[in-house]
């Protein structure tokens, strides 16, 4: 089943909703994704409870902000784009100068057309964004701030879906919901998402057990670490974190911290094999989303991220120029090809190990020369070449990819040497 036009259809419904890391907008994403997946679970850490060395925040929601010139006309106004208000933003109600005015404001000179994408999650202050055309408009004159915000002992919410598989070994994926009204950055990645968990759902059988959590960037990975590391670090074989698939630019690859998990050598096999141009990132210098928290030492989970514009990389970043014309159905679709052949890759890959201490003797199975001192024929040397690597910890993608031949003809030499049983499925 393509989902091309349900992916399409997906994003233009949630990305008008004013997300952040709490709150009604949290709440309204993760109940849409469960009309699409009932077995999607929305689950909650409380305010104040501590997850590491972090504080779950108190819950914030808005009703209306704006700005007022002194003609009493709306110059910025957060229902026209819910960007223009500085996410977490605190109540205020009075009139000010413009002098006092601008100290609150966020803008981008050097892309004057765009709003920017400002939070103040962890102090309080009030602000507004808007773009540098915007701000070069105002006049020396009064203005009236309103923002009608609240902040309450409440909830962080995520959601989180299982699903169960012949065994208990898991594929991971991680996206997040926590920012309003960008596609690419916010949208495009719970939209796959929930895709490949429509996808998984029908598959006659799954191999692994898949979990997919939808979670507020950053606070939302540590919380749910904080609860489930320990489990997940026993379970976890492979994940992803899914962030910035939804345009139609070149992919990029970023590694996990160590750069040869299980997931990095699928997803460089997986990039190779549709021969797909690609940029690497290096982990130290280009992080930046929750494989922050992921592959953190002490936590060391094997997730990586497969991405088209990588967050951070593209103008449109953290701006209103990320809209749902920077996105497209194609774009979309294309990462879902990547990651759904990504599970299907490690659904149907096997892991091998040698039956014998050292090297077994060849030349009495007649499957190398008996005759010493001479150079080894080609067969000769696949053979124990497969046997140096089988250490049931690689798969025949990594044999494949370090002996530099393809799974076909990789496969013809596992044949025979589990005829021979010389390797047995590990």
């Amino acid at each position: 089943m393509s989902f091309k036009n349900d992916m399409w259809s997906w994003a233009q419904d949630l990305f008008p909703i004013n997300r952040s890391i709490t709150g009604p907008g949290v709440r309204k994403t993760l109940n849409y994704l469960r009309k699409i997946n009932p077995e999607l679970k929305i689950k909650f850490f409380k305010s104040g409870d501590k997850v590491f060395d972090w504080t779950i925040p108190n819950e914030w929601s808005v009703n209306e902000a704006y700005i007022l010139n002194s003609k009493g006309k709306k110059i910025i106004d957060f229902k026209k784009n819910n960007l223009h208000l500085l996410g977490y933003s605190a109540p205020i109600n009075r009139m000010v100068s413009k002098r006092e005015l601008i100290k609150h404001l966020y803008t981008l000179p050097n892309n004057p057309t765009a709003i920017p994408y400002r939070t103040s999650y962890y102090k309080k202050r009030w602000g507004f964004c808007l773009s540098y055309q915007q701000f070069k408009k105002l006049k020396n004159e009064k203005f009236k701030v309103f923002i009608d915000s609240k902040f309450k002992k409440g909830r962080l919410n995520y959601g989180e879906i299982i699903l169960k598989g012949e065994e208990k070994k898991e594929i991971f994926f991680s996206t997040y919901i926590c920012h309003p009204s960008m596609a690419n950055n916010e949208v495009s990645g719970p939209v796959l998402c929930t895709a490949l968990i429509k996808w998984l759902c029908e598959q006659k059988k799954r191999r692994y057990t898949y979990r997919f959590i939808f979670i507020p960037e950053t606070i939302g990975s540590i919380a749910y670490l904080s609860k489930y590391h320990k489990l997940l670090k026993s379970k976890i074989i492979a994940g992803y974190n899914i962030s910035c698939v939804g345009d139609n630019n070149n992919f990029s690859y970023l590694p996990s911290r160590n750069g040869d998990t299980y997931s990095d050598r699928v997803a460089k096999f997986i990039l190779y094999k549709h021969m797909i141009r690609f940029k690497t990132f290096s982990f130290i210098d280009d992080r930046g989303s929750d494989e922050r928290q992921y592959c953190s030492p002490r936590i060391d989970l094997p997730i990586c991220s497969i991405m088209r514009s990588k967050f951070g990389e593209y103008p449109e970043y953290h701006t209103s120029n990320d809209n749902l014309q920077f996105i497209s159905k194609e774009g979309l679709y294309g990462s879902f090809r990547i990651y759904s052949d990504i599970i299907k890759t490690i659904e149907k890959s096997i892991f091998y190990k040698v039956t014998h201490f050292c090297e077994p003797f060849l030349s009495k199975r007649k499957m190398r020369n008996s005759l010493g001192g001479g150079k080894m024929n080609l067969s000769s040397k696949i053979l124990t070449n497969i046997l140096a690597i089988a250490d049931g910890r690689n798969d025949v993608i990594d044999i494949s990819n370090q002996l530099g031949i393809s799974l076909k003809k990789l496969n013809k030499y596992i044949k025979i040497l589990l005829k021979k049983k010389l390797i047995i499925e590990s």
